[in-house]
């Protein structure tokens, strides 16, 4: 026994290296990446020499409603099962929903969770089972009180299950990647000649838009333009691609969401801030339609551009502002002074521009006026003058 002990400290080495270069590697990622579509990938990869797996689901998070948003990432998972993913998240009890590993410990895996007994998931015998997999791992990014993003790993019966050194090592990554994910919210971008005016898809129970308005192929022809098909009467949103480029997972999760707030399962609202593939910002409303024509599960889709006020609350999260952070902000907003703000706050002058000056550094502004513009203006209009002249 004692001679086996030199070879287990290499391979213990060896893996605590392995280890060590995979957290460098998804930190570079993190920093350097530079758009959130890049960051999956990379994370992807190193994710994979670290801890094998043989399919994966990435999501970025609105950290208000827990509701995947762009960007995401899905590797070998059935397409056709999409619409099951998201309704267990949303109508099942289940000990691995997202929701569930956001209030424990930020990462678990089925055999972990269930001591073996996986047969007693929903998410077993609904989706992991029959995708061929036989564990699961899933893990939450969260920054401070905030969870942005969220990765399921999946494994066939020919591996063990994940064990807990791999779910450590995701756990250590967890606060880079959130960060990175908060990082790219805050760096929206504009553009020119977006659609304007509201969009409406009805989506029926198999997930299939059976109806929608001119405006609605603009906006999911600019979001996802492999999920509009050339046939002027029919919107193809329900195919999911492993590529990445087609995926309207949003709209699944949305969908779902709608859903369980009818069936009184869910309180939050089925609304959605999400970017477009170009930056800017848009709000999709979802709620089952009722009356004698419609199917109880059928649901209506509102896409429109996002105003100020419905932007303002997630960039404030993305730039990491503390609870008093956003209390001086908000007086800033209604054009409060300095000693109006000490005299509502209870906080002396001095404490005041202490705080000023910090939302400053972490906004990136110099002026309260350019701060105002930056949170509560159109924010992406900023650098227009900027993406004019490059356009020429």
């Amino acid at each position: 026994m004692f001679s086996d002990r030199p070879e287990a400290y290499v391979w213990r080495m060896g893996t605590m290296l392995r280890a060590r270069d995979a957290v460098c590697a998804a930190e570079r990622a993190c920093l350097e990446s530079e758009s959130a579509d890049e960051l999956l990938a990379e994370l992807s990869d190193v994710f994979h020499r670290v801890i094998p797996h043989d399919g994966s689901a990435w999501f970025g998070l609105d950290p208000t409603t827990m509701i995947a948003t762009a960007p995401s990432r899905v590797e070998n998972l059935d397409a056709s099962l999409c619409d099951t993913f998201w309704h267990v998240e949303f109508h099942e009890e289940d000990p691995m929903l997202y929701t569930n590993i956001a209030r424990g410990d930020g990462v678990g895996t089925l055999h972990q969770l269930l001591d073996g007994r996986v047969g007693k998931s929903v998410r077993y015998r609904e989706l992991v089972r029959p995708n061929g997999y036989e564990d699961e791992l899933r893990a939450v990014f969260t920054h401070g009180e905030n969870t942005w993003g969220v990765v399921s790993l999946y494994r066939e019966r020919s591996r063990p299950p994940f064990d807990e050194t791999e779910t450590a090592l995701v756990k250590s990554m967890s606060a880079s990647i959130a960060g990175a994910l908060r990082r790219h919210v805050r760096a929206a971008t504009p553009y020119l000649a977006q659609p304007s005016a509201p969009g409406l898809v009805v989506i029926d129970r198999a997930g299939k838009a059976i109806s929608a308005n001119r405006h609605a192929r603009e906006w999911l022809t600019d979001m996802w333009p492999s999920a509009v098909t050339s046939d002027e009467d029919h919107l193809d949103v329900y195919e999911l691609r492993d590529d990445g480029d087609g995926v309207p997972t949003p709209l699944f999760a949305l969908v779902a969401r709608a859903r369980a707030c009818a069936a009184g399962l869910e309180r939050s609202p089925a609304r959605l801030r999400i970017r477009d593939r170009r930056g800017r910002w848009i709000v999709v409303h979802a709620s089952v339609l009722s009356g004698a024509d419609a199917d109880d599960e059928t649901v209506a889709l509102v896409f429109e551009a996002a105003k100020s006020a419905e932007v303002a609350p997630i960039v404030i999260e993305a730039f990491g502002l503390t609870r008093r952070e956003r209390d001086v902000l908000g007086a800033i907003a209604r054009g409060s002074t300095t000693a109006e703000i000490a005299a509502e706050l209870f906080l002396s002058p001095h404490t005041v521009r202490d705080y000023v000056k910090t939302v400053f550094e972490k906004v990136d502004v110099s002026s309260r006026g350019e701060l105002v513009a930056r949170l509560f203006g159109e924010h992406y209009s900023d650098r227009l003058h900027d993406t004019m002249v490059q356009q020429h």
